[in-house]
């Protein structure tokens, strides 16, 4: 993109940044994430909303987005964070990682502006979401790291209104502005794509240790409620070894209390000449991860109510029953322990679930601005 056509965007979507430095050779480097583009005048970094403008990395999304949504908040996945509320999803366009097989490529691989349909400013945003009963915000669809001071400005703006904000992310970004973005952030799935450097470099087109260096810092240095998820892809990141590798790091570096996702992929994007994930691999890779320590272990993308349910990793009873988005079982007490026999859950819980369900509602932003 030219200098000129940067010059074409509504003045409003493009904020300054700071991640950022300027190079010997009169270029600028990105430093928001490892992948460190540097970029000349005009040009766009691999996320695609992050470019080099009058000498400086600027962001050029701001205050719009691909759409929103209010999902169930287990649809991020997340299971042990506000059970059964409503959360207002929503995205914007680009991604910093190119995986062959991207299962909303469509949004993340957008190179087209007309994706950014919503005009959607912080304030309304937090607004829409108070109004609309959803108990927290998630940045998701694409990559928030890519939208870091949008995502920002919109946490801050939902926090004033005792919105909750979560992350769907990959967990690919630099040291510096990690700590600034998770401090607005209250909860974190966090795509663990795979457990090999081949894998993430042949087909993420990145690496795995900054990811892992992401969830040894949420998990160590901050109160963000971790969830991690795996996309299982036949013959690529399913082999008994590799989980076995993966769930004992989880274990040792993180803690056994952090839940872990298994779930289905789909031919898509550049993968379409692989099958879909069998159940059989995701009930395999839930039981290793059971057997290597992990207390919460679940299976996603499939229809398996034993694979979605919470049980007690003291005495196996079912703590919360789900049926894709329905929730069933309640035997938590009030503050979140096995009402059997006393043990911890891990987790965010109230006394009674959220009622929200399996809706998933499309939203406008525009019924909910001022003026």
């Amino acid at each position: 993109m030219s200098t000129n056509e940067l010059e074409q965007l509504p003045a409003e979507t493009i904020v300054a940044t700071h991640y950022w430095h300027l190079l010997e050779d009169g270029r600028v480097q990105c430093d928001l994430c490892p992948r460190l583009c540097k970029l000349r005048e005009g040009q766009r970094g691999l996320c695609f909303v992050r470019a080099n403008r009058g000498g400086e990395v600027v962001l050029t999304t701001y205050g719009r987005s691909s759409g929103f949504c209010v999902d169930p908040i287990e649809k991020k996945p997340l299971n042990h964070f506000l059970p059964g509320t409503p959360v207002l999803s929503f995205g914007t366009a680009g991604c910093n990682l190119a995986c062959k097989f991207c299962q909303n490529w469509d949004i993340s691989k957008s190179r087209e502006m007309d994706t950014l349909m919503d005009r959607a400013l912080p304030e309304t945003i937090a607004r829409a979401a108070d109004r609309l009963g959803c108990r927290s915000v998630a940045y998701t669809y694409n990559d928030p790291v890519i939208f870091h001071e949008y995502a920002i400005d919109v946490a801050q703006a939902c926090r004033a209104l005792g919105i909750k904000n979560v992350a769907v992310t990959a967990g690919y970004q630099c040291a510096a502005p990690r700590r600034e973005f998770y401090r607005y952030m209250d909860a974190a799935n966090v795509d663990l794509k795979g457990f090999s450097e081949q894998f993430y470099h042949q087909l993420t087109g990145a690496h795995l240790q900054p990811v892992l260096e992401t969830l040894i810092y949420l998990k160590q240095e901050t109160e963000v409620w971790l969830e991690l998820t795996t996309l299982l892809i036949p013959g690529q990141n399913d082999s008994s070894a590799e989980l076995e590798a993966m769930t004992r790091w989880v274990v040792e570096q993180l803690g056994p209390e952090v839940p872990m996702h298994f779930t289905a992929f789909h031919p898509d994007w550049k993968m379409r000449d692989l099958p879909p994930t069998p159940a059989a691999t995701l009930s395999r890779a839930r039981q290793i991860a059971l057997a290597n320590g992990v207390r919460y272990a679940y299976t996603g993308n499939i229809h398996d109510k034993a694979g979605e349910s919470t049980y007690c990793h003291q005495c196996g009873q079912r703590l919360i029953g789900r049926d894709w988005y329905l929730l069933s079982d309640w035997n938590l007490t009030a503050d979140g322990h096995c009402n059997r026999c006393g043990t911890s859950c891990a987790g965010l819980f109230e006394a009674k679930p959220g009622q929200w369900g399996a809706q998933r509602r499309p939203v406008r932003l525009a019924q909910f601005e001022l003026g």
